[in-house]
């Protein structure tokens, strides 16, 4: 049987991994800039945002192991909304190029990870009243 910890550990994982594709969002963007290819203050502003949300949610999922519910609720809501989100915006005609789509879409694949984990069985009955 997996451990709640070994079920937090595999989700701390998976943030790491978003905030690993992010930060690659955000390095070919800088590139693109660097190399005279054209970028917008959206991919810039966007990149830097969601980047920035990657040590959050870490920060979220380590307190949730730690046994804070309010911490686990906040995971399992960003870890549903965030996926949701960022596809949405990505599929709006024309506001970034296929590329950007792409990655950030990647990104997101690893949140969804996050919120099923999040919903499964072991971790519910750590945190029954979420």
């Amino acid at each position: 049987m997996v451990t709640s910890q070994e079920i937090f550990g595999t989700v701390k994982k998976c943030v790491a991994l978003y905030g690993a594709v992010s930060a690659v969002v955000l390095g070919t963007v800088a590139v693109m800039a660097s190399t005279g290819h054209g970028t917008t203050a959206f991919m810039w502003i966007r990149g830097g945002i969601l980047l920035a949300a990657a040590p959050l949610i870490h920060r979220m999922v380590t307190r949730a192991a730690e046994g804070s519910a309010k911490a686990f609720d906040r995971v399992r809501t960003l870890s549903t909304i965030m996926p949701i989100a960022v596809i949405g915006v990505d599929l709006v005609p024309g506001l970034c190029p296929p590329w950007y789509a792409v990655l950030q879409g990647l990104s997101a694949l690893a949140l969804v990870a996050v919120a099923v984990l999040t919903r499964g069985s072991a971790l519910r009955a750590v945190f029954p009243e979420s």
